[in-house]
Order: structure tokens, then sequence, then C-alpha cells
């Protein structure tokens, strides 16, 4: 966020702004927020399916959600006894579930990318 903010603040529309006496806090809200925006938006969606599957790697090995809590990693990791025993679905169903759980999240972050990309219009 703070490379993408310095980045358009020195910007040609942003010293023209300054240039004519609009105030800072008007520039800032009226000009950098939605251009700096859709960068911003695009790394949080890549890094919340990291955190899908991070949370579900540390629930899988035990460390992550208490017992308790549903987890797909929990799911997965409980399905495991069950994998060479004749029912396989157990766990497949819950990885199929995190994978399109964060390919979904993956697809978001590309298409508010190529949505919110001016060059692309």
């Amino acid at each position: 966020t703070r490379a993408t903010t310095l980045a358009e603040k020195h910007k040609d529309y942003v010293n023209a702004a300054r240039i004519i006496g609009v105030p800072g806090a008007r520039i800032a809200l009226g000009h950098v927020l939605p251009n700096a925006w859709g960068p911003v938006l695009v790394i949080a969606t890549i890094e919340l399916a990291l955190a899908i599957i991070a949370e579900a790697s540390l629930s899988y090995l035990g460390v992550g959600m208490p017992a308790t809590q549903p987890s797909l990693g929990t799911l997965i990791r409980i399905g495991n006894a069950f994998l060479f025993s004749g029912e396989w679905w157990i766990v497949l169903f819950p990885v199929f579930a995190l994978v399109i759980l964060s390919l979904s999240v993956n697809i978001l972050g590309d298409w508010l990318r190529d949505a919110l990309n001016p060059k692309l219009r």
C-alpha cells in the first residue's frame, strides 16, 4: 500500500491538483486513494488465498484450529485415516473444497486486477 501510494503521489495529476490549490486531504481521498485501491485489492485476494491454505495446512498438522472447530485441514486429517479402507471420498471432498476455494479466490483477484487496471480499458 505504501509503495503504491508513493508511486501515485509523484504523478502529474497530483502535482496539477496541488498547483491549483486543492487541499492535501482531498487529493489523497479523491485522486490517490482511487488509483491505489486496485493493486491493494488484488494483493489482498492473493493473501487471502494463501491464508486459507496456511490455516488448512496447520490444521492438518494438528497445530491450527482446535479440534472442536471445523476446518478443512482437520477434515482432511481425519479422512486420511479412512483413505485406504475404501472410503476415499471422506478425504477427497475436503481436498476438492480447499482447491476450489483457493482457486476461486485467486481467480477473483485476477478478475479484479483486469477490471481495475486503467491501461486495459
